[in-house]
């Protein structure tokens, strides 16, 4: 629904309105017009941008509707908003090809992330980032297919999120198993927790994606889930994830300089620690980190 109220001080009455609940502990951010006047003309007018996720992805993103999340990413788009004077309104697609080629034919303006920031991923987009992660395994209580490194998987059925880095290096391991005589039988979802099923319910006996997010499902599972392969390489090297917007734009700098406020005030902070991700700060948010 188009907003009917103009000028700022309507905008920043919708942000305190549809701030969500996830987010009333953090502080309210004051308007900051330098970083405002970096936001695209048809933005500022129609007060609010859409930013694209593509389904939960816990806790940075629990989704709760078709255009409602909570988490860390919820927490920090309100944060953000509030410093670029707009609201940020998030759409869920299915998948993180779906999300990339909706950016790419631009249905949405912007995506908070955490989206896994790679070279090759940046031919229409930069990656804002502000995550730094881990590739791990969520596996059955005891880890019974005893599970340690990536190099364990070789015979194993292994669940994976479809499109993503970790289903790349997860095929490329499997490749290897298979030359070796011992296949790998990779399993691709849309979603975080159809991955997580198929190992609760045995159908998957691993389930290889980022750490935070594992970490996640494993303490919602207590007794059924264990962590495995922690802090380890797993075929990675340094991973940023971040937020993506339009390639060498001006609302990726609003972006980046919104976040080096938040990290600057201790906001960026609070809300990382507030769900459990103080492993995953960086010290300085950036552009295109990923070497």
């Amino acid at each position: 629904m188009t907003m009917k109220m103009t000028g700022l001080s309507a905008v920043l009455a919708a942000l305190l309105m549809t701030s969500s609940a996830q987010a009333q502990d953090i502080a309210v951010q004051t308007v900051n017009e330098d970083v405002r006047a970096l936001v695209p003309e048809t933005i500022r007018e129609r007060g609010y941008m859409v930013a694209v996720n593509n389904g939960s992805y816990p806790p940075y993103d629990i989704v709760l509707g078709p255009n409602e999340i909570e988490g860390a990413s919820a927490d920090l788009a309100v944060a953000m908003g509030q410093i670029m004077g707009v609201e940020i309104r998030h759409q869920t697609v299915s998948g993180l090809a779906a999300m990339l080629s909706g950016f790419d034919a631009g249905r949405y303006d912007m995506s908070v992330g955490p989206i896994g920031d790679f070279p090759d991923r940046r031919t229409k987009i930069d990656f804002i980032d502000w995550v730094q992660e881990y590739v791990a395994f969520a596996v059955q209580q005891g880890n019974p297919r005893n599970i340690q490194t990536l190099d364990d998987v070789c015979g194993l059925n292994i669940a994976v999120m479809a499109a993503g880095s970790a289903e790349r290096v997860l095929k490329q391991k499997a490749e290897e198993c298979e030359a070796a005589g011992k296949p790998t039988v990779v399993q691709s979802f849309q979603d975080q927790n159809g991955a997580i099923l198929a190992v609760r319910s045995r159908r998957a006996d691993g389930f290889f994606s980022g750490q935070a997010p594992l970490t996640y499902f494993v303490s919602q599972a207590p007794g059924v889930l264990d962590l495995a392969a922690a802090n380890l390489p797993n075929g990675f090297g340094d991973i940023y994830q971040g937020g993506i917007a339009p390639k060498d734009s001006d609302l990726g700098k609003a972006m980046l300089k919104s976040l080096e406020i938040l990290a600057a005030n201790g906001t960026y902070e609070k809300i990382m620690t507030k769900w459990g991700l103080e492993r995953n700060m960086i010290d300085k948010p950036g552009i295109n980190l990923a070497k």
